[in-house]
């Protein structure tokens, strides 16, 4: 098991900008971001993989940029251009023993707990 405990939430007016990170108990090959509003699914935000591979949902593709610090146990989301679509509670996910991610939530077996970003127009 992994721990993961994400920080860095608030509230942003659009335009705005906010950077997520997500501390890890040990590496994992796959880490990624996720977001839910209330009666929606959980759907993927972004996923980076041990080599460094990324990738974004298309709605956030050019404004959201996932990163890992050199240790590999922090996992960062920077938020640009937010919008009040953008708006949601955002988890961090990660996956060990796999030699392959995706931006499917059924292929993690670790959460956080979330961080709440809201963005005002």
């Amino acid at each position: 098991q992994v721990q993961l405990v994400e920080s860095g939430g608030g509230s942003v007016q659009a335009g705005g900008s906010l950077r997520l990170s997500c501390a890890a108990s040990r590496y994992t090959d796959c880490m990624g971001w996720f977001r839910q509003t209330p009666g929606k699914e959980r759907e993927g935000v972004a996923y980076l993989t041990d080599i460094g591979t990324a990738m974004y949902a298309d709605s956030v593709k050019a404004r959201f940029t996932i990163s890992r610090d050199n240790a590999g146990n922090t996992l960062y989301l920077q938020m640009n251009s937010l919008k009040p679509e953008d708006t949601a509670m955002y988890y961090c996910a990660a996956r060990w023993a796999t030699d392959y991610c995706t931006l499917s939530r059924a292929h993690y077996n670790s959460w956080g707990q979330g961080t709440q970003v809201t963005v005002s127009s």
